[in-house]
């Protein structure tokens, strides 16, 4: 259900349930937890990718699962699977690109808007579809949603759960690129190779700092800035990248 390969510095993760359009169950959901903690610990991982295989990004909650009268409530799939998925990407100090091959509904597109970076295939497209069944959404888009759209549109787009275009999210600001079905999967690998290659470190921090300054006063965040800085001038990539500029080549960055 959850695929994994590491390659040159990128823990590729692919969501595997195809025949469900990538929908989760609790295994599905443990098992990208636990892979997500794997990415973490490794230090041979400088970045990140979450794709899918098949037709879909990711459906959601496999509704069967979810309304099974012997099963667990939705509360505690929330608990369980969902929330410690977008805490354990947004804690993960590197950086996680979410790379929507398809239709990325529910909780797949919550799971999509926590990710640091959002490419799409053009033929993708997300909904916030869980007013169709009467739910609110969750799973964070509620959080980071109107932070990227502002709270009009994103009100808009979870009242009337109508499905977003690839291109029209890139126009909205609510993905970084959509790109051409034929170069999707170049495009987003070139892009998630580039960031392992680039000083980890400082990304982590930089990834610290937009994450605090959702919340941060502007004073809280000028002296967070300058604490981090004084982190990141003290790593070996700070030197090797100064030095490559000096030297007028290209820097060399271990993540280190």
């Amino acid at each position: 259900m959850i695929n994994f390969k590491k390659i040159d510095g990128v823990g590729k993760i692919t969501l595997n349930r195809p025949e469900k359009f990538n929908s989760f169950v609790r295994e599905m959901a443990l098992k990208l937890q636990e892979t997500l903690d794997s990415c973490k610990k490794d230090d041979e991982i400088r970045s990140v990718m979450i794709t899918a295989s098949g037709k879909a990004f990711c459906a959601g909650q496999d509704l069967k699962e979810a309304t099974d009268p012997n099963g667990r409530n939705i509360s505690t799939i929330i608990q369980e699977h969902y929330n410690p998925i977008i805490l354990k990407i947004r804690n993960l100090n590197k950086p996680v690109i979410a790379a929507v091959n398809g239709v990325a509904a529910g909780a797949g597109a919550s799971l999509a808007l926590c990710c640091d970076i959002i490419v799409a295939s053009e033929n993708a497209s997300f909904i916030q579809a869980f007013s169709k069944i009467g739910l609110v959404p969750d799973s964070g888009s509620t959080y980071f949603l109107p932070r990227i759209v502002g709270i009009q549109r994103a009100a808009a787009v979870m009242m009337t759960a109508e499905p977003i275009s690839a291109h029209e999210a890139e126009k909205m600001g609510m993905i970084y690129k959509a790109y051409p079905q034929d170069v999707f999967e170049k495009e987003s690998w070139h892009l998630v190779s580039k960031l392992a290659k680039m000083p980890t470190k400082a990304l982590a921090l930089t990834k610290e700092l937009l994450n605090s300054s959702i919340e941060n006063s502007l004073k809280e965040q000028l002296n967070l800035e300058d604490k981090y800085q004084s982190i990141a001038a003290n790593t070996e990539d700070f030197n090797e990248g100064v030095k490559a500029f000096l030297e007028k080549r290209k820097a060399n960055f271990k993540g280190k």
